[in-house]
Formats: structure tokens, sequence, C-alpha cells
């Protein structure tokens, strides 16, 4: 850990820059899995879904971005190569030969149930620990992802 402005204290800014990195593996490898749906899917549903998960492969990268850049602001490091990410991540492998439209929604949407609870234990731990800049920054991924996930889980009602 190396000296920053913010006035958490280091034993702070390390367990939480641990666990922002532990979301960028997942937020990497999700993104990942969104550009593989995306790149893959056939189906009636094409016209809508290709460029919905265009959309979320977007925004997940600029969230991947701020949090890479919260930990490094923090006093650590940003963790993520594709073996780092690999190694790190708790998401289940994407189903290789998946082809049709719903059930690449029905995979992405249990991926981001993965990658949105792991959020929710992120933001948990930056509330208890007084890092409001954190929190923030995973109640906005949060809120973003939450309403995209509904958008594949309504597809499937």
């Amino acid at each position: 850990m190396y000296k920053t402005p913010s006035n958490l204290s280091e034993a702070v800014r390390a367990k939480v820059a641990r666990t922002l990195n532990e979301r960028l593996a997942d937020g990497l490898d999700l993104h990942s899995h969104i550009k593989v749906a995306h790149w893959n899917i056939r189906g009636p549903q094409f016209p809508a879904l290709h460029p919905l998960f265009e959309q979320f492969a977007i925004q997940l990268a600029v969230h991947n971005d701020a949090i890479a850049e919260r930990a490094v602001t923090l006093g650590g490091h940003a963790i993520g190569t594709a073996r780092q990410v690999a190694k790190g991540s708790r998401l289940p492998e994407y189903p290789a030969e998946t082809t049709r439209d719903l059930e690449h929604v029905k995979a992405l949407a249990e991926r981001i149930d993965t990658y949105l609870q792991g959020v929710r234990e992120s933001r948990g731990l930056a509330e208890q620990e007084g890092d409001v800049g954190t929190f923030d920054l995973l109640s906005a991924v949060l809120n973003e992802f939450e309403k995209n996930n509904w958008f594949l889980r309504a597809t499937l009602a």
C-alpha cells in the first residue's frame, strides 16, 4: 500500500482494495461473458438482444474501470490480467456452445446474479469500514446492473 490522500487507515484501505479487486475479477469475467453472448446470439430476439448485450458490456467496462481506479486511489493495485481474472472470478464458466437467444439471456442473468451478490458484499464492507466513496461507487453499479438483470429476467417471464 502506498500513501494516498484518503483519511482511511492503511488496514481499511488494504481490505477495501482487496474486495475491489475481487469485484474487478468478477466484472472483467462478466464482461467477457456478455461479449460472447453478443457475438454468438441467434434467434427471434436477436434484433433486440444483440444491441442490449453491447450496451451492458459498455456499461460494465465503465464500472470495471472505476472499480480498478478506486483500488489504486486507496493505495492498492488493480489486478486484472486474463490469468488473474480466471483465477479470481466467482462466476461459473460461460456455456461455450450456447447460441439460442433465450439461453443466452438465462446464462447472463445467472452470472449477473453472482456478480451482484459480490458487489453487495463489497458495498457492505465499504459501509462497515466507513468508506463512503467506495460505497457510492458500488451503489451505482448495483443500481445499473440490477436494472439490467431485471431486463433479462423480464425477457424470460
